[in-house]
């Protein structure tokens, strides 16, 4: 399920609607799974994975016949909040929610009510989550660091000491905090004294990044690897990294999400590893399960259900340079 899945006449509507700004209305009622469904899109404010996350939701809603309304974008709870309130009161089927906070769940779902929301891409508490009717998808935020983790591992000869850099994403996004405490786990486990000689957030965003490692260098401090959060962050290291004359080749550098200007990094030899977040898998199984709950009111069947029936999980793939260019 990767990115090329991604229909023009999705990207066209997407693109539309990034343009406006506004509610964009995609689908048709002839055909699909989802035939006539009314399903609203409500999510964060868009970054480069944000957006192939939105294209893959529209490509599938237009291909299952779904009216899927595009909610505007936006990092503020309140708004998300009133945007689910405008789909009780207009009759939606179903609510598919990028949380712009994490930790707000049990106020979105205070305000749906009996309509299903799917989360995606960031992770409720699980108790917040409900089979049936609130769920997640996405995919096991811990498995993406732990790859970070072992590819560095084996990258410095499964050293017993190392010092390392960790550009974090949002404070309390459901991927900060697995990602993270996944790859210091990791080398907890394997006994290895890792120093972590910075950790800060950089909120997903290159700029930061870049501007938090210039701070980290004033500490003088030697490091062995930096782990970030996501690709972006990534890139803004590597540059920075390079305009202080530090050679990535030399000292790993690690994202998340395998998108185009991450594998590309890999590909010039700057970034060293990856890992794929499938943007187009979970805006395809959001879909799909908002369709499921929404006409069958049980996402049972779907692939990677989990046990307990609250979460479809989207697996991660880990990505370097011997197969980048999979995934490009």
């Amino acid at each position: 399920m990767k990115n090329n899945i991604i229909k023009k006449a999705a990207a066209l509507c997407v693109a539309g609607a990034l343009t406006a700004g506004m509610f964009a209305a995609c689908g048709s009622d002839d055909g699909g799974s989802g035939s006539g469904l009314k399903i609203m899109y409500v999510t964060n404010t868009l970054d480069d994975y944000r957006t192939l996350l939105q294209e893959a939701v529209v490509s599938t809603a237009s291909s299952e016949g779904v009216n899927l309304d595009v909610q505007e974008g936006t990092s503020s709870v309140d708004e998300q909040v009133n945007q689910i309130k405008s789909a009780v009161s207009g009759d939606y089927d179903a609510i598919i929610c990028l949380m712009a906070d994490s930790s707000t769940a049990l106020q979105m779902e205070a305000v749906a009510g009996d309509l299903p929301i799917v989360f995606v891409n960031s992770m409720p508490a699980t108790e917040q989550l409900e089979a049936d009717r609130y769920m997640y998808v996405g995919s096991q935020e811990r498995d993406a660091g732990r790859l970070q983790a072992e590819y560095v591992y084996d990258k410095l000869g499964k050293p017993s000491e190392m010092n390392a850099l960790i550009f974090m994403g949002e404070q309390g996004h459901s991927g900060t905090i697995g990602r993270t405490g996944a790859v210091k786990d990791f080398f907890k486990d394997n006994g290895v004294k890792a120093n972590f000689v910075f950790c800060d957030y950089a909120t997903w965003s290159d700029e930061i990044a870049a501007e938090k490692f210039n701070i980290f260098l004033k500490t003088k401090q030697d490091f062995d690897a930096v782990f970030c959060n996501n690709d972006t962050m990534a890139v803004g290291v590597v540059a920075a990294m390079k305009e202080n004359g530090f050679d990535p080749k030399e000292i790993p550098v690690c994202g998340v999400d395998a998108t185009a200007a991450g594998c590309q990094s890999i590909v010039d030899g700057d970034m060293q590893f990856t890992v794929y977040q499938s943007a187009a898998g979970q805006g395809e199984m959001g879909i799909k399960t908002a369709i499921a709950l929404a006409t069958k009111g049980s996402a049972k069947g779907l692939e990677g259900l989990s046990d307990d029936g609250t979460i479809v999980w989207v697996p991660f793939e880990p990505v370097n340079s011997s197969n980048v260019k999979d995934y490009q």
